[in-house]
């Protein structure tokens, strides 16, 4: 039986999904292309019916990842229009993106892994994903100069993914919860 054009491309964007996921959670080498492909609800035979090599969809899951923290941010300044750059630290040093690493950005899940690849596909995107961080922060530092100081975005962009990542691996909540708050308030003020 044949299946549809637009039921093969559904799949694939269903693959594309939970890859973006799974390999945050899991890192590129924790999680094999039969792992992604079950929790699709798909068969290992039909990877490469969507894929060439699982290098092609760790771009392709890290470039939706991207999209959708991108979608989060965007969600958090709508809500707070009045102290754009707080809202975003706020919502990235944050326990809530500590906690699922599934859903959040790829840096702080991913981007030890990705330096450790021999990938140029993979490490343009993280680079591009980075200066759009920066380009971002950029902005919106410019917008509130007074209340973070001399500070730059690629200092900002590195406390914050590094606060992430610490967050993650302390393992007294109290510590971490502590650690979280004490960047937010370096970054922003209290």
């Amino acid at each position: 039986m044949r299946v549809s054009r637009e039921k093969a491309l559904e799949s694939r964007e269903q693959v594309i999904d939970t890859a973006a996921r799974l390999l945050r959670e899991r890192g590129f080498d924790g999680i094999g292309v039969a792992d992604i492909m079950k929790a699709a609800g798909m068969t290992h035979g039909g990877f490469y019916r969507h894929f060439e090599s699982k290098d092609e969809l760790a771009v392709k899951a890290s470039e939706r990842a991207i999209a959708e923290s991108k979608a989060v941010i965007i969600d958090e300044l709508s809500k707070r229009p009045q102290d754009p750059l707080r809202a975003v630290i706020e919502r990235y040093v944050s326990s809530i993106h500590r906690d699922d690493p599934g859903t959040g950005c790829i840096l702080p899940a991913l981007a030890a892994d990705a330096a450790r690849r021999d990938d140029p596909a993979l490490s343009q995107v993280f680079t591009d994903n980075i200066q759009e961080y920066l380009d971002q922060l950029g902005t919106l530092l410019a917008v509130r100069p007074a209340a973070t100081g001399v500070r730059t975005p690629s200092a900002i962009l590195a406390e914050m993914v590094g606060a992430v990542v610490l967050s993650r691996v302390i393992s007294d909540k109290a510590m971490a919860d502590q650690l979280i708050g004490d960047v937010v308030d370096d970054i922003v003020g209290k």
